[in-house]
């Protein structure tokens, strides 16, 4: 399998830069590993229609972290890195905007 390429918007690296230590170590490992396995047992898809790209969050503990995989081009986007609550993925539809 190929493995794809990940790409950060300046939004959620900006937003990772942000998060306490340890958990931007774990965020740090975590987002390299979607180059190999971008739907991960610890994730799961969000309901988005009309995309071509598919849209999921990554679990780690309070924090998500929302991407975005696109098959053909084999690219995964990392739209954002949230604190689940209080973040409740209203923004989606900008995040995914950001990327056109």
């Amino acid at each position: 399998m190929t493995p794809y390429q990940v790409f950060i918007t300046p939004r959620a690296l900006k937003e990772a830069k942000e998060l306490p230590g340890h958990m931007r170590q774990r965020i740090r490992r975590a987002i390299p590993a979607l180059a190999d396995d971008p739907r991960p047992a610890n994730s799961k898809e969000l309901d988005v229609r009309g995309l071509a790209q598919e849209v999921r969050r990554l679990r780690l503990d309070k924090w998500r972290v929302v991407y975005a995989i696109t098959e053909v081009d084999n690219i995964v986007d990392i739209l954002a890195v949230r604190k689940r609550p209080p973040y409740d993925y209203g923004d989606l539809n900008a995040l995914l905007g950001d990327l056109l």
